[in-house]
C-alpha cells in the first residue's frame, strides 16, 4: 500500500471519533514512530544515580535523550488508540494459542470494527516500557508479593495480570504475528513474543514439550497497516538513513566488543572525533535499536545477520566455536526487582544462544534458544567465565562485552 494511501483507507472503516481522525492524521506523513522507552532513570552499572554531565562515565544513555512520549486515549469501547503510532489495541487480553488467535481475528467484532489482526513484534514492541522492573528470579508461582516488579506496559490503559498465561509469574507473553526464519529449542517451529512481565522479546516454540499448543496472552490490533516498514538509504559516506523513522544510523559497527559503560563511551569518542562528519552520535535505545531488526532473515534461513544487507554487520565467533553475528548494546537499562540497575538491554542480530537440555535430556547443549531478533539483557560489568551455564532458564549465553552500531 503506498503511504499516501494508509490514512483513506482507515478514515474509510466505519465512523470514527474527531479524536481518532486527527491521530490518523499525524501519522500520514510519518508511518514509523518510535514510542520512547520511558526510561526516567539513569544508572551506572549498579544502580539508579543523578543524570550524569557531559564528560562524565555514563553520559548519553536511553533517560538523556527525549523521544516521542506514549501518549494514549481510551476510547471508552473497550479499545485504545496509541496517539503516537495511530495503531488501535484491544484494551483487554484473551488467551489463546497461535491458531486459536488466528481464528479469533477473522470473527472478533470490538469498539465497532472487524478489522483485527495479531500484532506484528515491531507493532507490539511500540507498546513496550522501560519504566518496567523486571520480576525474573528463582520460583515464582503466581504473583510476585515479595518482588518489586512494575510491568513493561502502561497498566492505566491496558489490563495487565502476573501469570496470565501460565504458572508463573512471568509467563506474560504477548503473541506476534512474527514467525522465526528459523527454528528455536532443538528444531521447533518459533514465533516471536512480548513479554511485558520480564521485558524481553523471545522466539517461543508454538508447541509444548508435551505437544499441546501453547498459549499465550494475545492483545489484537487494528489501524496503521505500514506501521514497522523501514524506507532505507545508503548515503554513501558510510551512513544508512530510514526515511520512516527520520534516524541516521553508522553503516558499520564498532567492530569490537565493549562494555556497556565502554559502549557510551565509545559514542562521546566519535563525537569528538566529529565521525563521518557528525558530532552528535548516540548509543541507540532499545526501540530505535528494534527499528532495525530485520525479521526475514537470519543466521539459519539467509545465512546472514537479522539486518537489512545495506548495514555492515562484523562476524564473531560463538561460544560454540561457529561463525556468528553479534549482540548489540543500547543505551537501555534493564532494571530487575532482585538486582536493580546491574543489567542493560541488548538485541540478537545473530542468533540468540542459550545453554539448554531439551526435555528427556539432562545434557545442556549450545543452541539457538530465542531466536535472531530476541532482545534480552546482560550484566555491564563481571566476567563472562562467571556464567558458564548461561543465565535464565534458557541458559541464555552471557557475554558482557558486545557490539555498538550508533545512531543520530
Amino acid at each position: 500500500m503506498k503511504p499516501h494511501t494508509v490514512t483513506a483507507v482507515l478514515l474509510s472503516a466505519l465512523t470514527m471519533s474527531c479524536a481518532q481522525e486527527k491521530i490518523l492524521d499525524s501519522v500520514s506523513a510519518e508511518r514509523y514512530k518510535i514510542v520512547d522507552t520511558g526510561q526516567k532513570k539513569c544508572f551506572d552499572n549498579q544502580e539508579a544515580v543523578a543524570p550524569p554531565a557531559v564528560g562524565d562515565a555514563f553520559y548519553g544513555q536511553d533517560a538523556q535523550h527525549a523521544g516521542n512520549e506514549p501518549s494514549y486515549a481510551d476510547n471508552g469501547d473497550g479499545t485504545v488508540t496509541d496517539q503516537v503510532t495511530g495503531l488501535v489495541w484491544q484494551k483487554d487480553y484473551l488467551v489463546l494459542s497461535q491458531r486459536e488467535a488466528a481464528e479469533k481475528a477473522k470473527s472478533l467484532t470490538l469498539g465497532g470494527h472487524s478489522d483485527w489482526r495479531i500484532p506484528s513484534i515491531r507493532e507490539l514492541y511500540s507498546l513496550m516500557q522501560f519504566s518496567g522492573v523486571d520480576v525474573s528470579g528463582g520460583e515464582m508461582p503466581g504473583a510476585p508479593p515479595n518482588l518489586k516488579g512494575v510491568a513493561f506496559i502502561n497498566t492505566d490503559y491496558f489490563a495487565f495480570k502476573y501469570g496470565s498465561n501460565g504458572p508463573r509469574a512471568v509467563d506474560v507473553q504477548l503473541l506476534s504475528s512474527t514467525l522465526y526464519q528459523g527454528t528455536t529449542m532443538n528444531g521447533n517451529a518459533t514465533v516471536f513474543g512480548l513479554n511485558i512481565a520480564d521485558g524481553r522479546i523471545k522466539g517461543y516454540p508454538l508447541r509444548e514439550p508435551w505437544g499441546e499448543d501453547k498459549k499465550f496472552t494475545v492483545r489484537f490490533v487494528r489501524g496503521n497497516p505500514g506501521y514497522g516498514t523501514n524506507r532505507f538509504q545508503a548515503s554513501g559516506n558510510g551512513t544508512v538513513t530510514d526515511s520512516s523513522t527520520g534516524l541516521m544510523w553508522e553503516q558499520a559497527d564498532s567492530k569490537k566488543a565493549l562494555t556497556w559503560e565502554e559502549a557510551l563511551a565509545w559514542a562521546v569518542q566519535k563525537n569528538k572525533e566529529k565521525h563521518l562528519g557528525y558530532n552528535n552520535w548516540r548509543v541507540p535505545n532499545a526501540k530505535e535499536l528494534h527499528s532495525i531488526l530485520d525479521y526475514s532473515r537470519s543466521p539459519q534461513q539467509t545465512s546472514s545477520a537479522a539486518i537489512n544487507e545495506l548495514f555492515e554487520v562484523s562476524a564473531i565467533t560463538d561460544e560454540g566455536g561457529k561463525r556468528n553475528y553479534p549482540f548489540y548494546w543500547t543505551s537501555t537499562t534493564h532494571e530487575n526487582a532482585l538486582g536493580g540497575g546491574r543489567w542493560a538491554v541488548y538485541l540478537c542480530f545473530g542468533e540468540a544462544l542459550g545453554f539448554f537440555a531439551p526435555p528427556g535430556s539432562a545434557d545442556k547443549t549450545l543452541m539457538d534458544v530465542h531466536g535472531a531478533g530476541a532482545q534480552r539483557s546482560d550484566p555491564k560489568t563481571g566476567e563472562a567465565a562467571s556464567f558458564p551455564e548461561g543465565n535464565g532458564p534458557q541458559g541464555d549465553v552471557v557475554r558482557i562485552k558486545n557490539h555498538v552500531r550508533l545512531v543520530r
